[in-house]
């Protein structure tokens, strides 16, 4: 059964108007999200995840500029008004943000925040609106609730003030839930249950996740399809499986390179050299090109389309063009390769 597409984005271009110039943060982003799937959205800090996953909920600061098409429901989200926008945020599409300690208010009781979003969206009474925040609070696994929905944020551990987080994000139901780099700041065992709890709640509301990170070992784990983003653009995009098995841009090749495995040995973990462009003012071609030690003439003159991989999978770099020579790419990605071929065999 085909999933229906439950938000479009479209030829996104977000600028921000600085003293120093225009930063062009975002440079013809395009993507769908179906219902009840979940989108990776990866890349190094300052890639443009962030500022994509903003505008989609209206958050970008004033100084923004944002020109292209968010489609949900049959509306183009960049035409709202604020007005338009509070009946929306929160209520049909909500959002996880990183650090949970400046998520939350530090005067307000942690059971009266979860239930503010439900009194505002669903018009109900304050004591009706707290036992549904009872209800959530034990839903995302907060142990002894009832004693607890009185506390402040500030009583409350990292992983707890979490999963409060995602209480509030989920309090009125919402179709979309953008988490934004959600288990960032915890340590790699409340992380894991933070994700689990996450993948529950999609199964059981069937709602579409949004999932900004920069570890890729955390995509593996919790998405369908990855959108690979670079200096404002998305440079591969594909199944989970495709873009961590069958790799076809240099820049998702070093993502992959650095991210450790149980195959990786001693002193070998490798970093991309280099650091991504100024986007006040960004190259000309492919801005990859400076940090690709495969990097053709063609790269530093003229930008590379998307190239058709498969009906699922793209990528834009020149190394997929019919006149490309042929390279070979760094071992890790060979051996990825040779799975691959070996998973699709078996499907075969």
């Amino acid at each position: 059964m085909t999933k229906e597409t439950i938000l479009s984005v479209k030829n996104l271009h977000v600028d921000f108007h600085t003293y120093a110039g225009d930063v062009k943060a975002i440079r013809d982003v395009n993507f769908d999200l179906k219902e009840g799937e979940t989108l990776a959205i990866v890349g190094e800090s300052g890639s443009g995840k962030s500022v994509t996953t903003r505008t989609i909920i209206g958050l970008n600061a004033k100084n923004s500029e944002i020109t292209g098409e968010i489609i949900f429901k049959g509306r183009n989200l960049n035409e709202l008004s604020e007005s338009e926008w509070v009946k929306i945020r929160g209520n049909e599409i909500s959002m996880i943000f990183q650090d949970p300690m400046t998520s939350l208010d530090p005067t307000m009781k942690i059971g009266l925040q979860i239930a503010e979003p439900i009194m505002i969206h669903e018009k109900i009474s304050k004591k009706e609106a707290l036992e549904r925040a009872l209800e959530l609070m034990k839903n995302v696994g907060i142990p002894n609730a009832e004693e607890h929905i009185n506390d402040y944020p500030h009583q409350w551990s990292g992983g707890m003030r979490q999963r409060a987080v995602i209480a509030v994000a989920l309090a009125a139901n919402p179709e979309i839930l953008i988490a934004d780099e959600p288990t960032t700041a915890l340590d790699v065992t409340i992380q894991a249950q933070i994700l689990h709890l996450m993948k529950e709640i999609q199964k059981e509301r069937h709602s579409s996740i949004i999932f900004i990170t920069h570890d890729l070992g955390v995509v593996a784990g919790m998405a369908d399809r990855v959108a690979v983003m670079y200096a404002g653009k998305i440079i591969e995009y594909g199944t989970v499986d495709e873009v961590f098995y069958n790799p076809q841009h240099p820049y998702t090749w070093g993502l992959l390179n650095s991210m450790p495995t149980t195959d990786t040995e001693s002193g070998s973990l490798e970093s991309i050299p280099g650091t991504p462009p100024d986007l006040l003012n960004p190259p000309k071609g492919d801005a990859f090109a400076a940090r690709n030690e495969f990097a053709l003439d063609i790269d530093h003159e003229e930008e590379p389309p998307m190239f058709k991989v498969s009906d699922t999978h793209y990528a834009a770099t020149w190394l997929l063009d019919e006149r490309a020579p042929k390279v070979t790419p760094p071992l890790p990605i060979q051996k990825r390769w040779a799975k691959w071929k070996k998973m699709e065999g078996k499907k075969a």
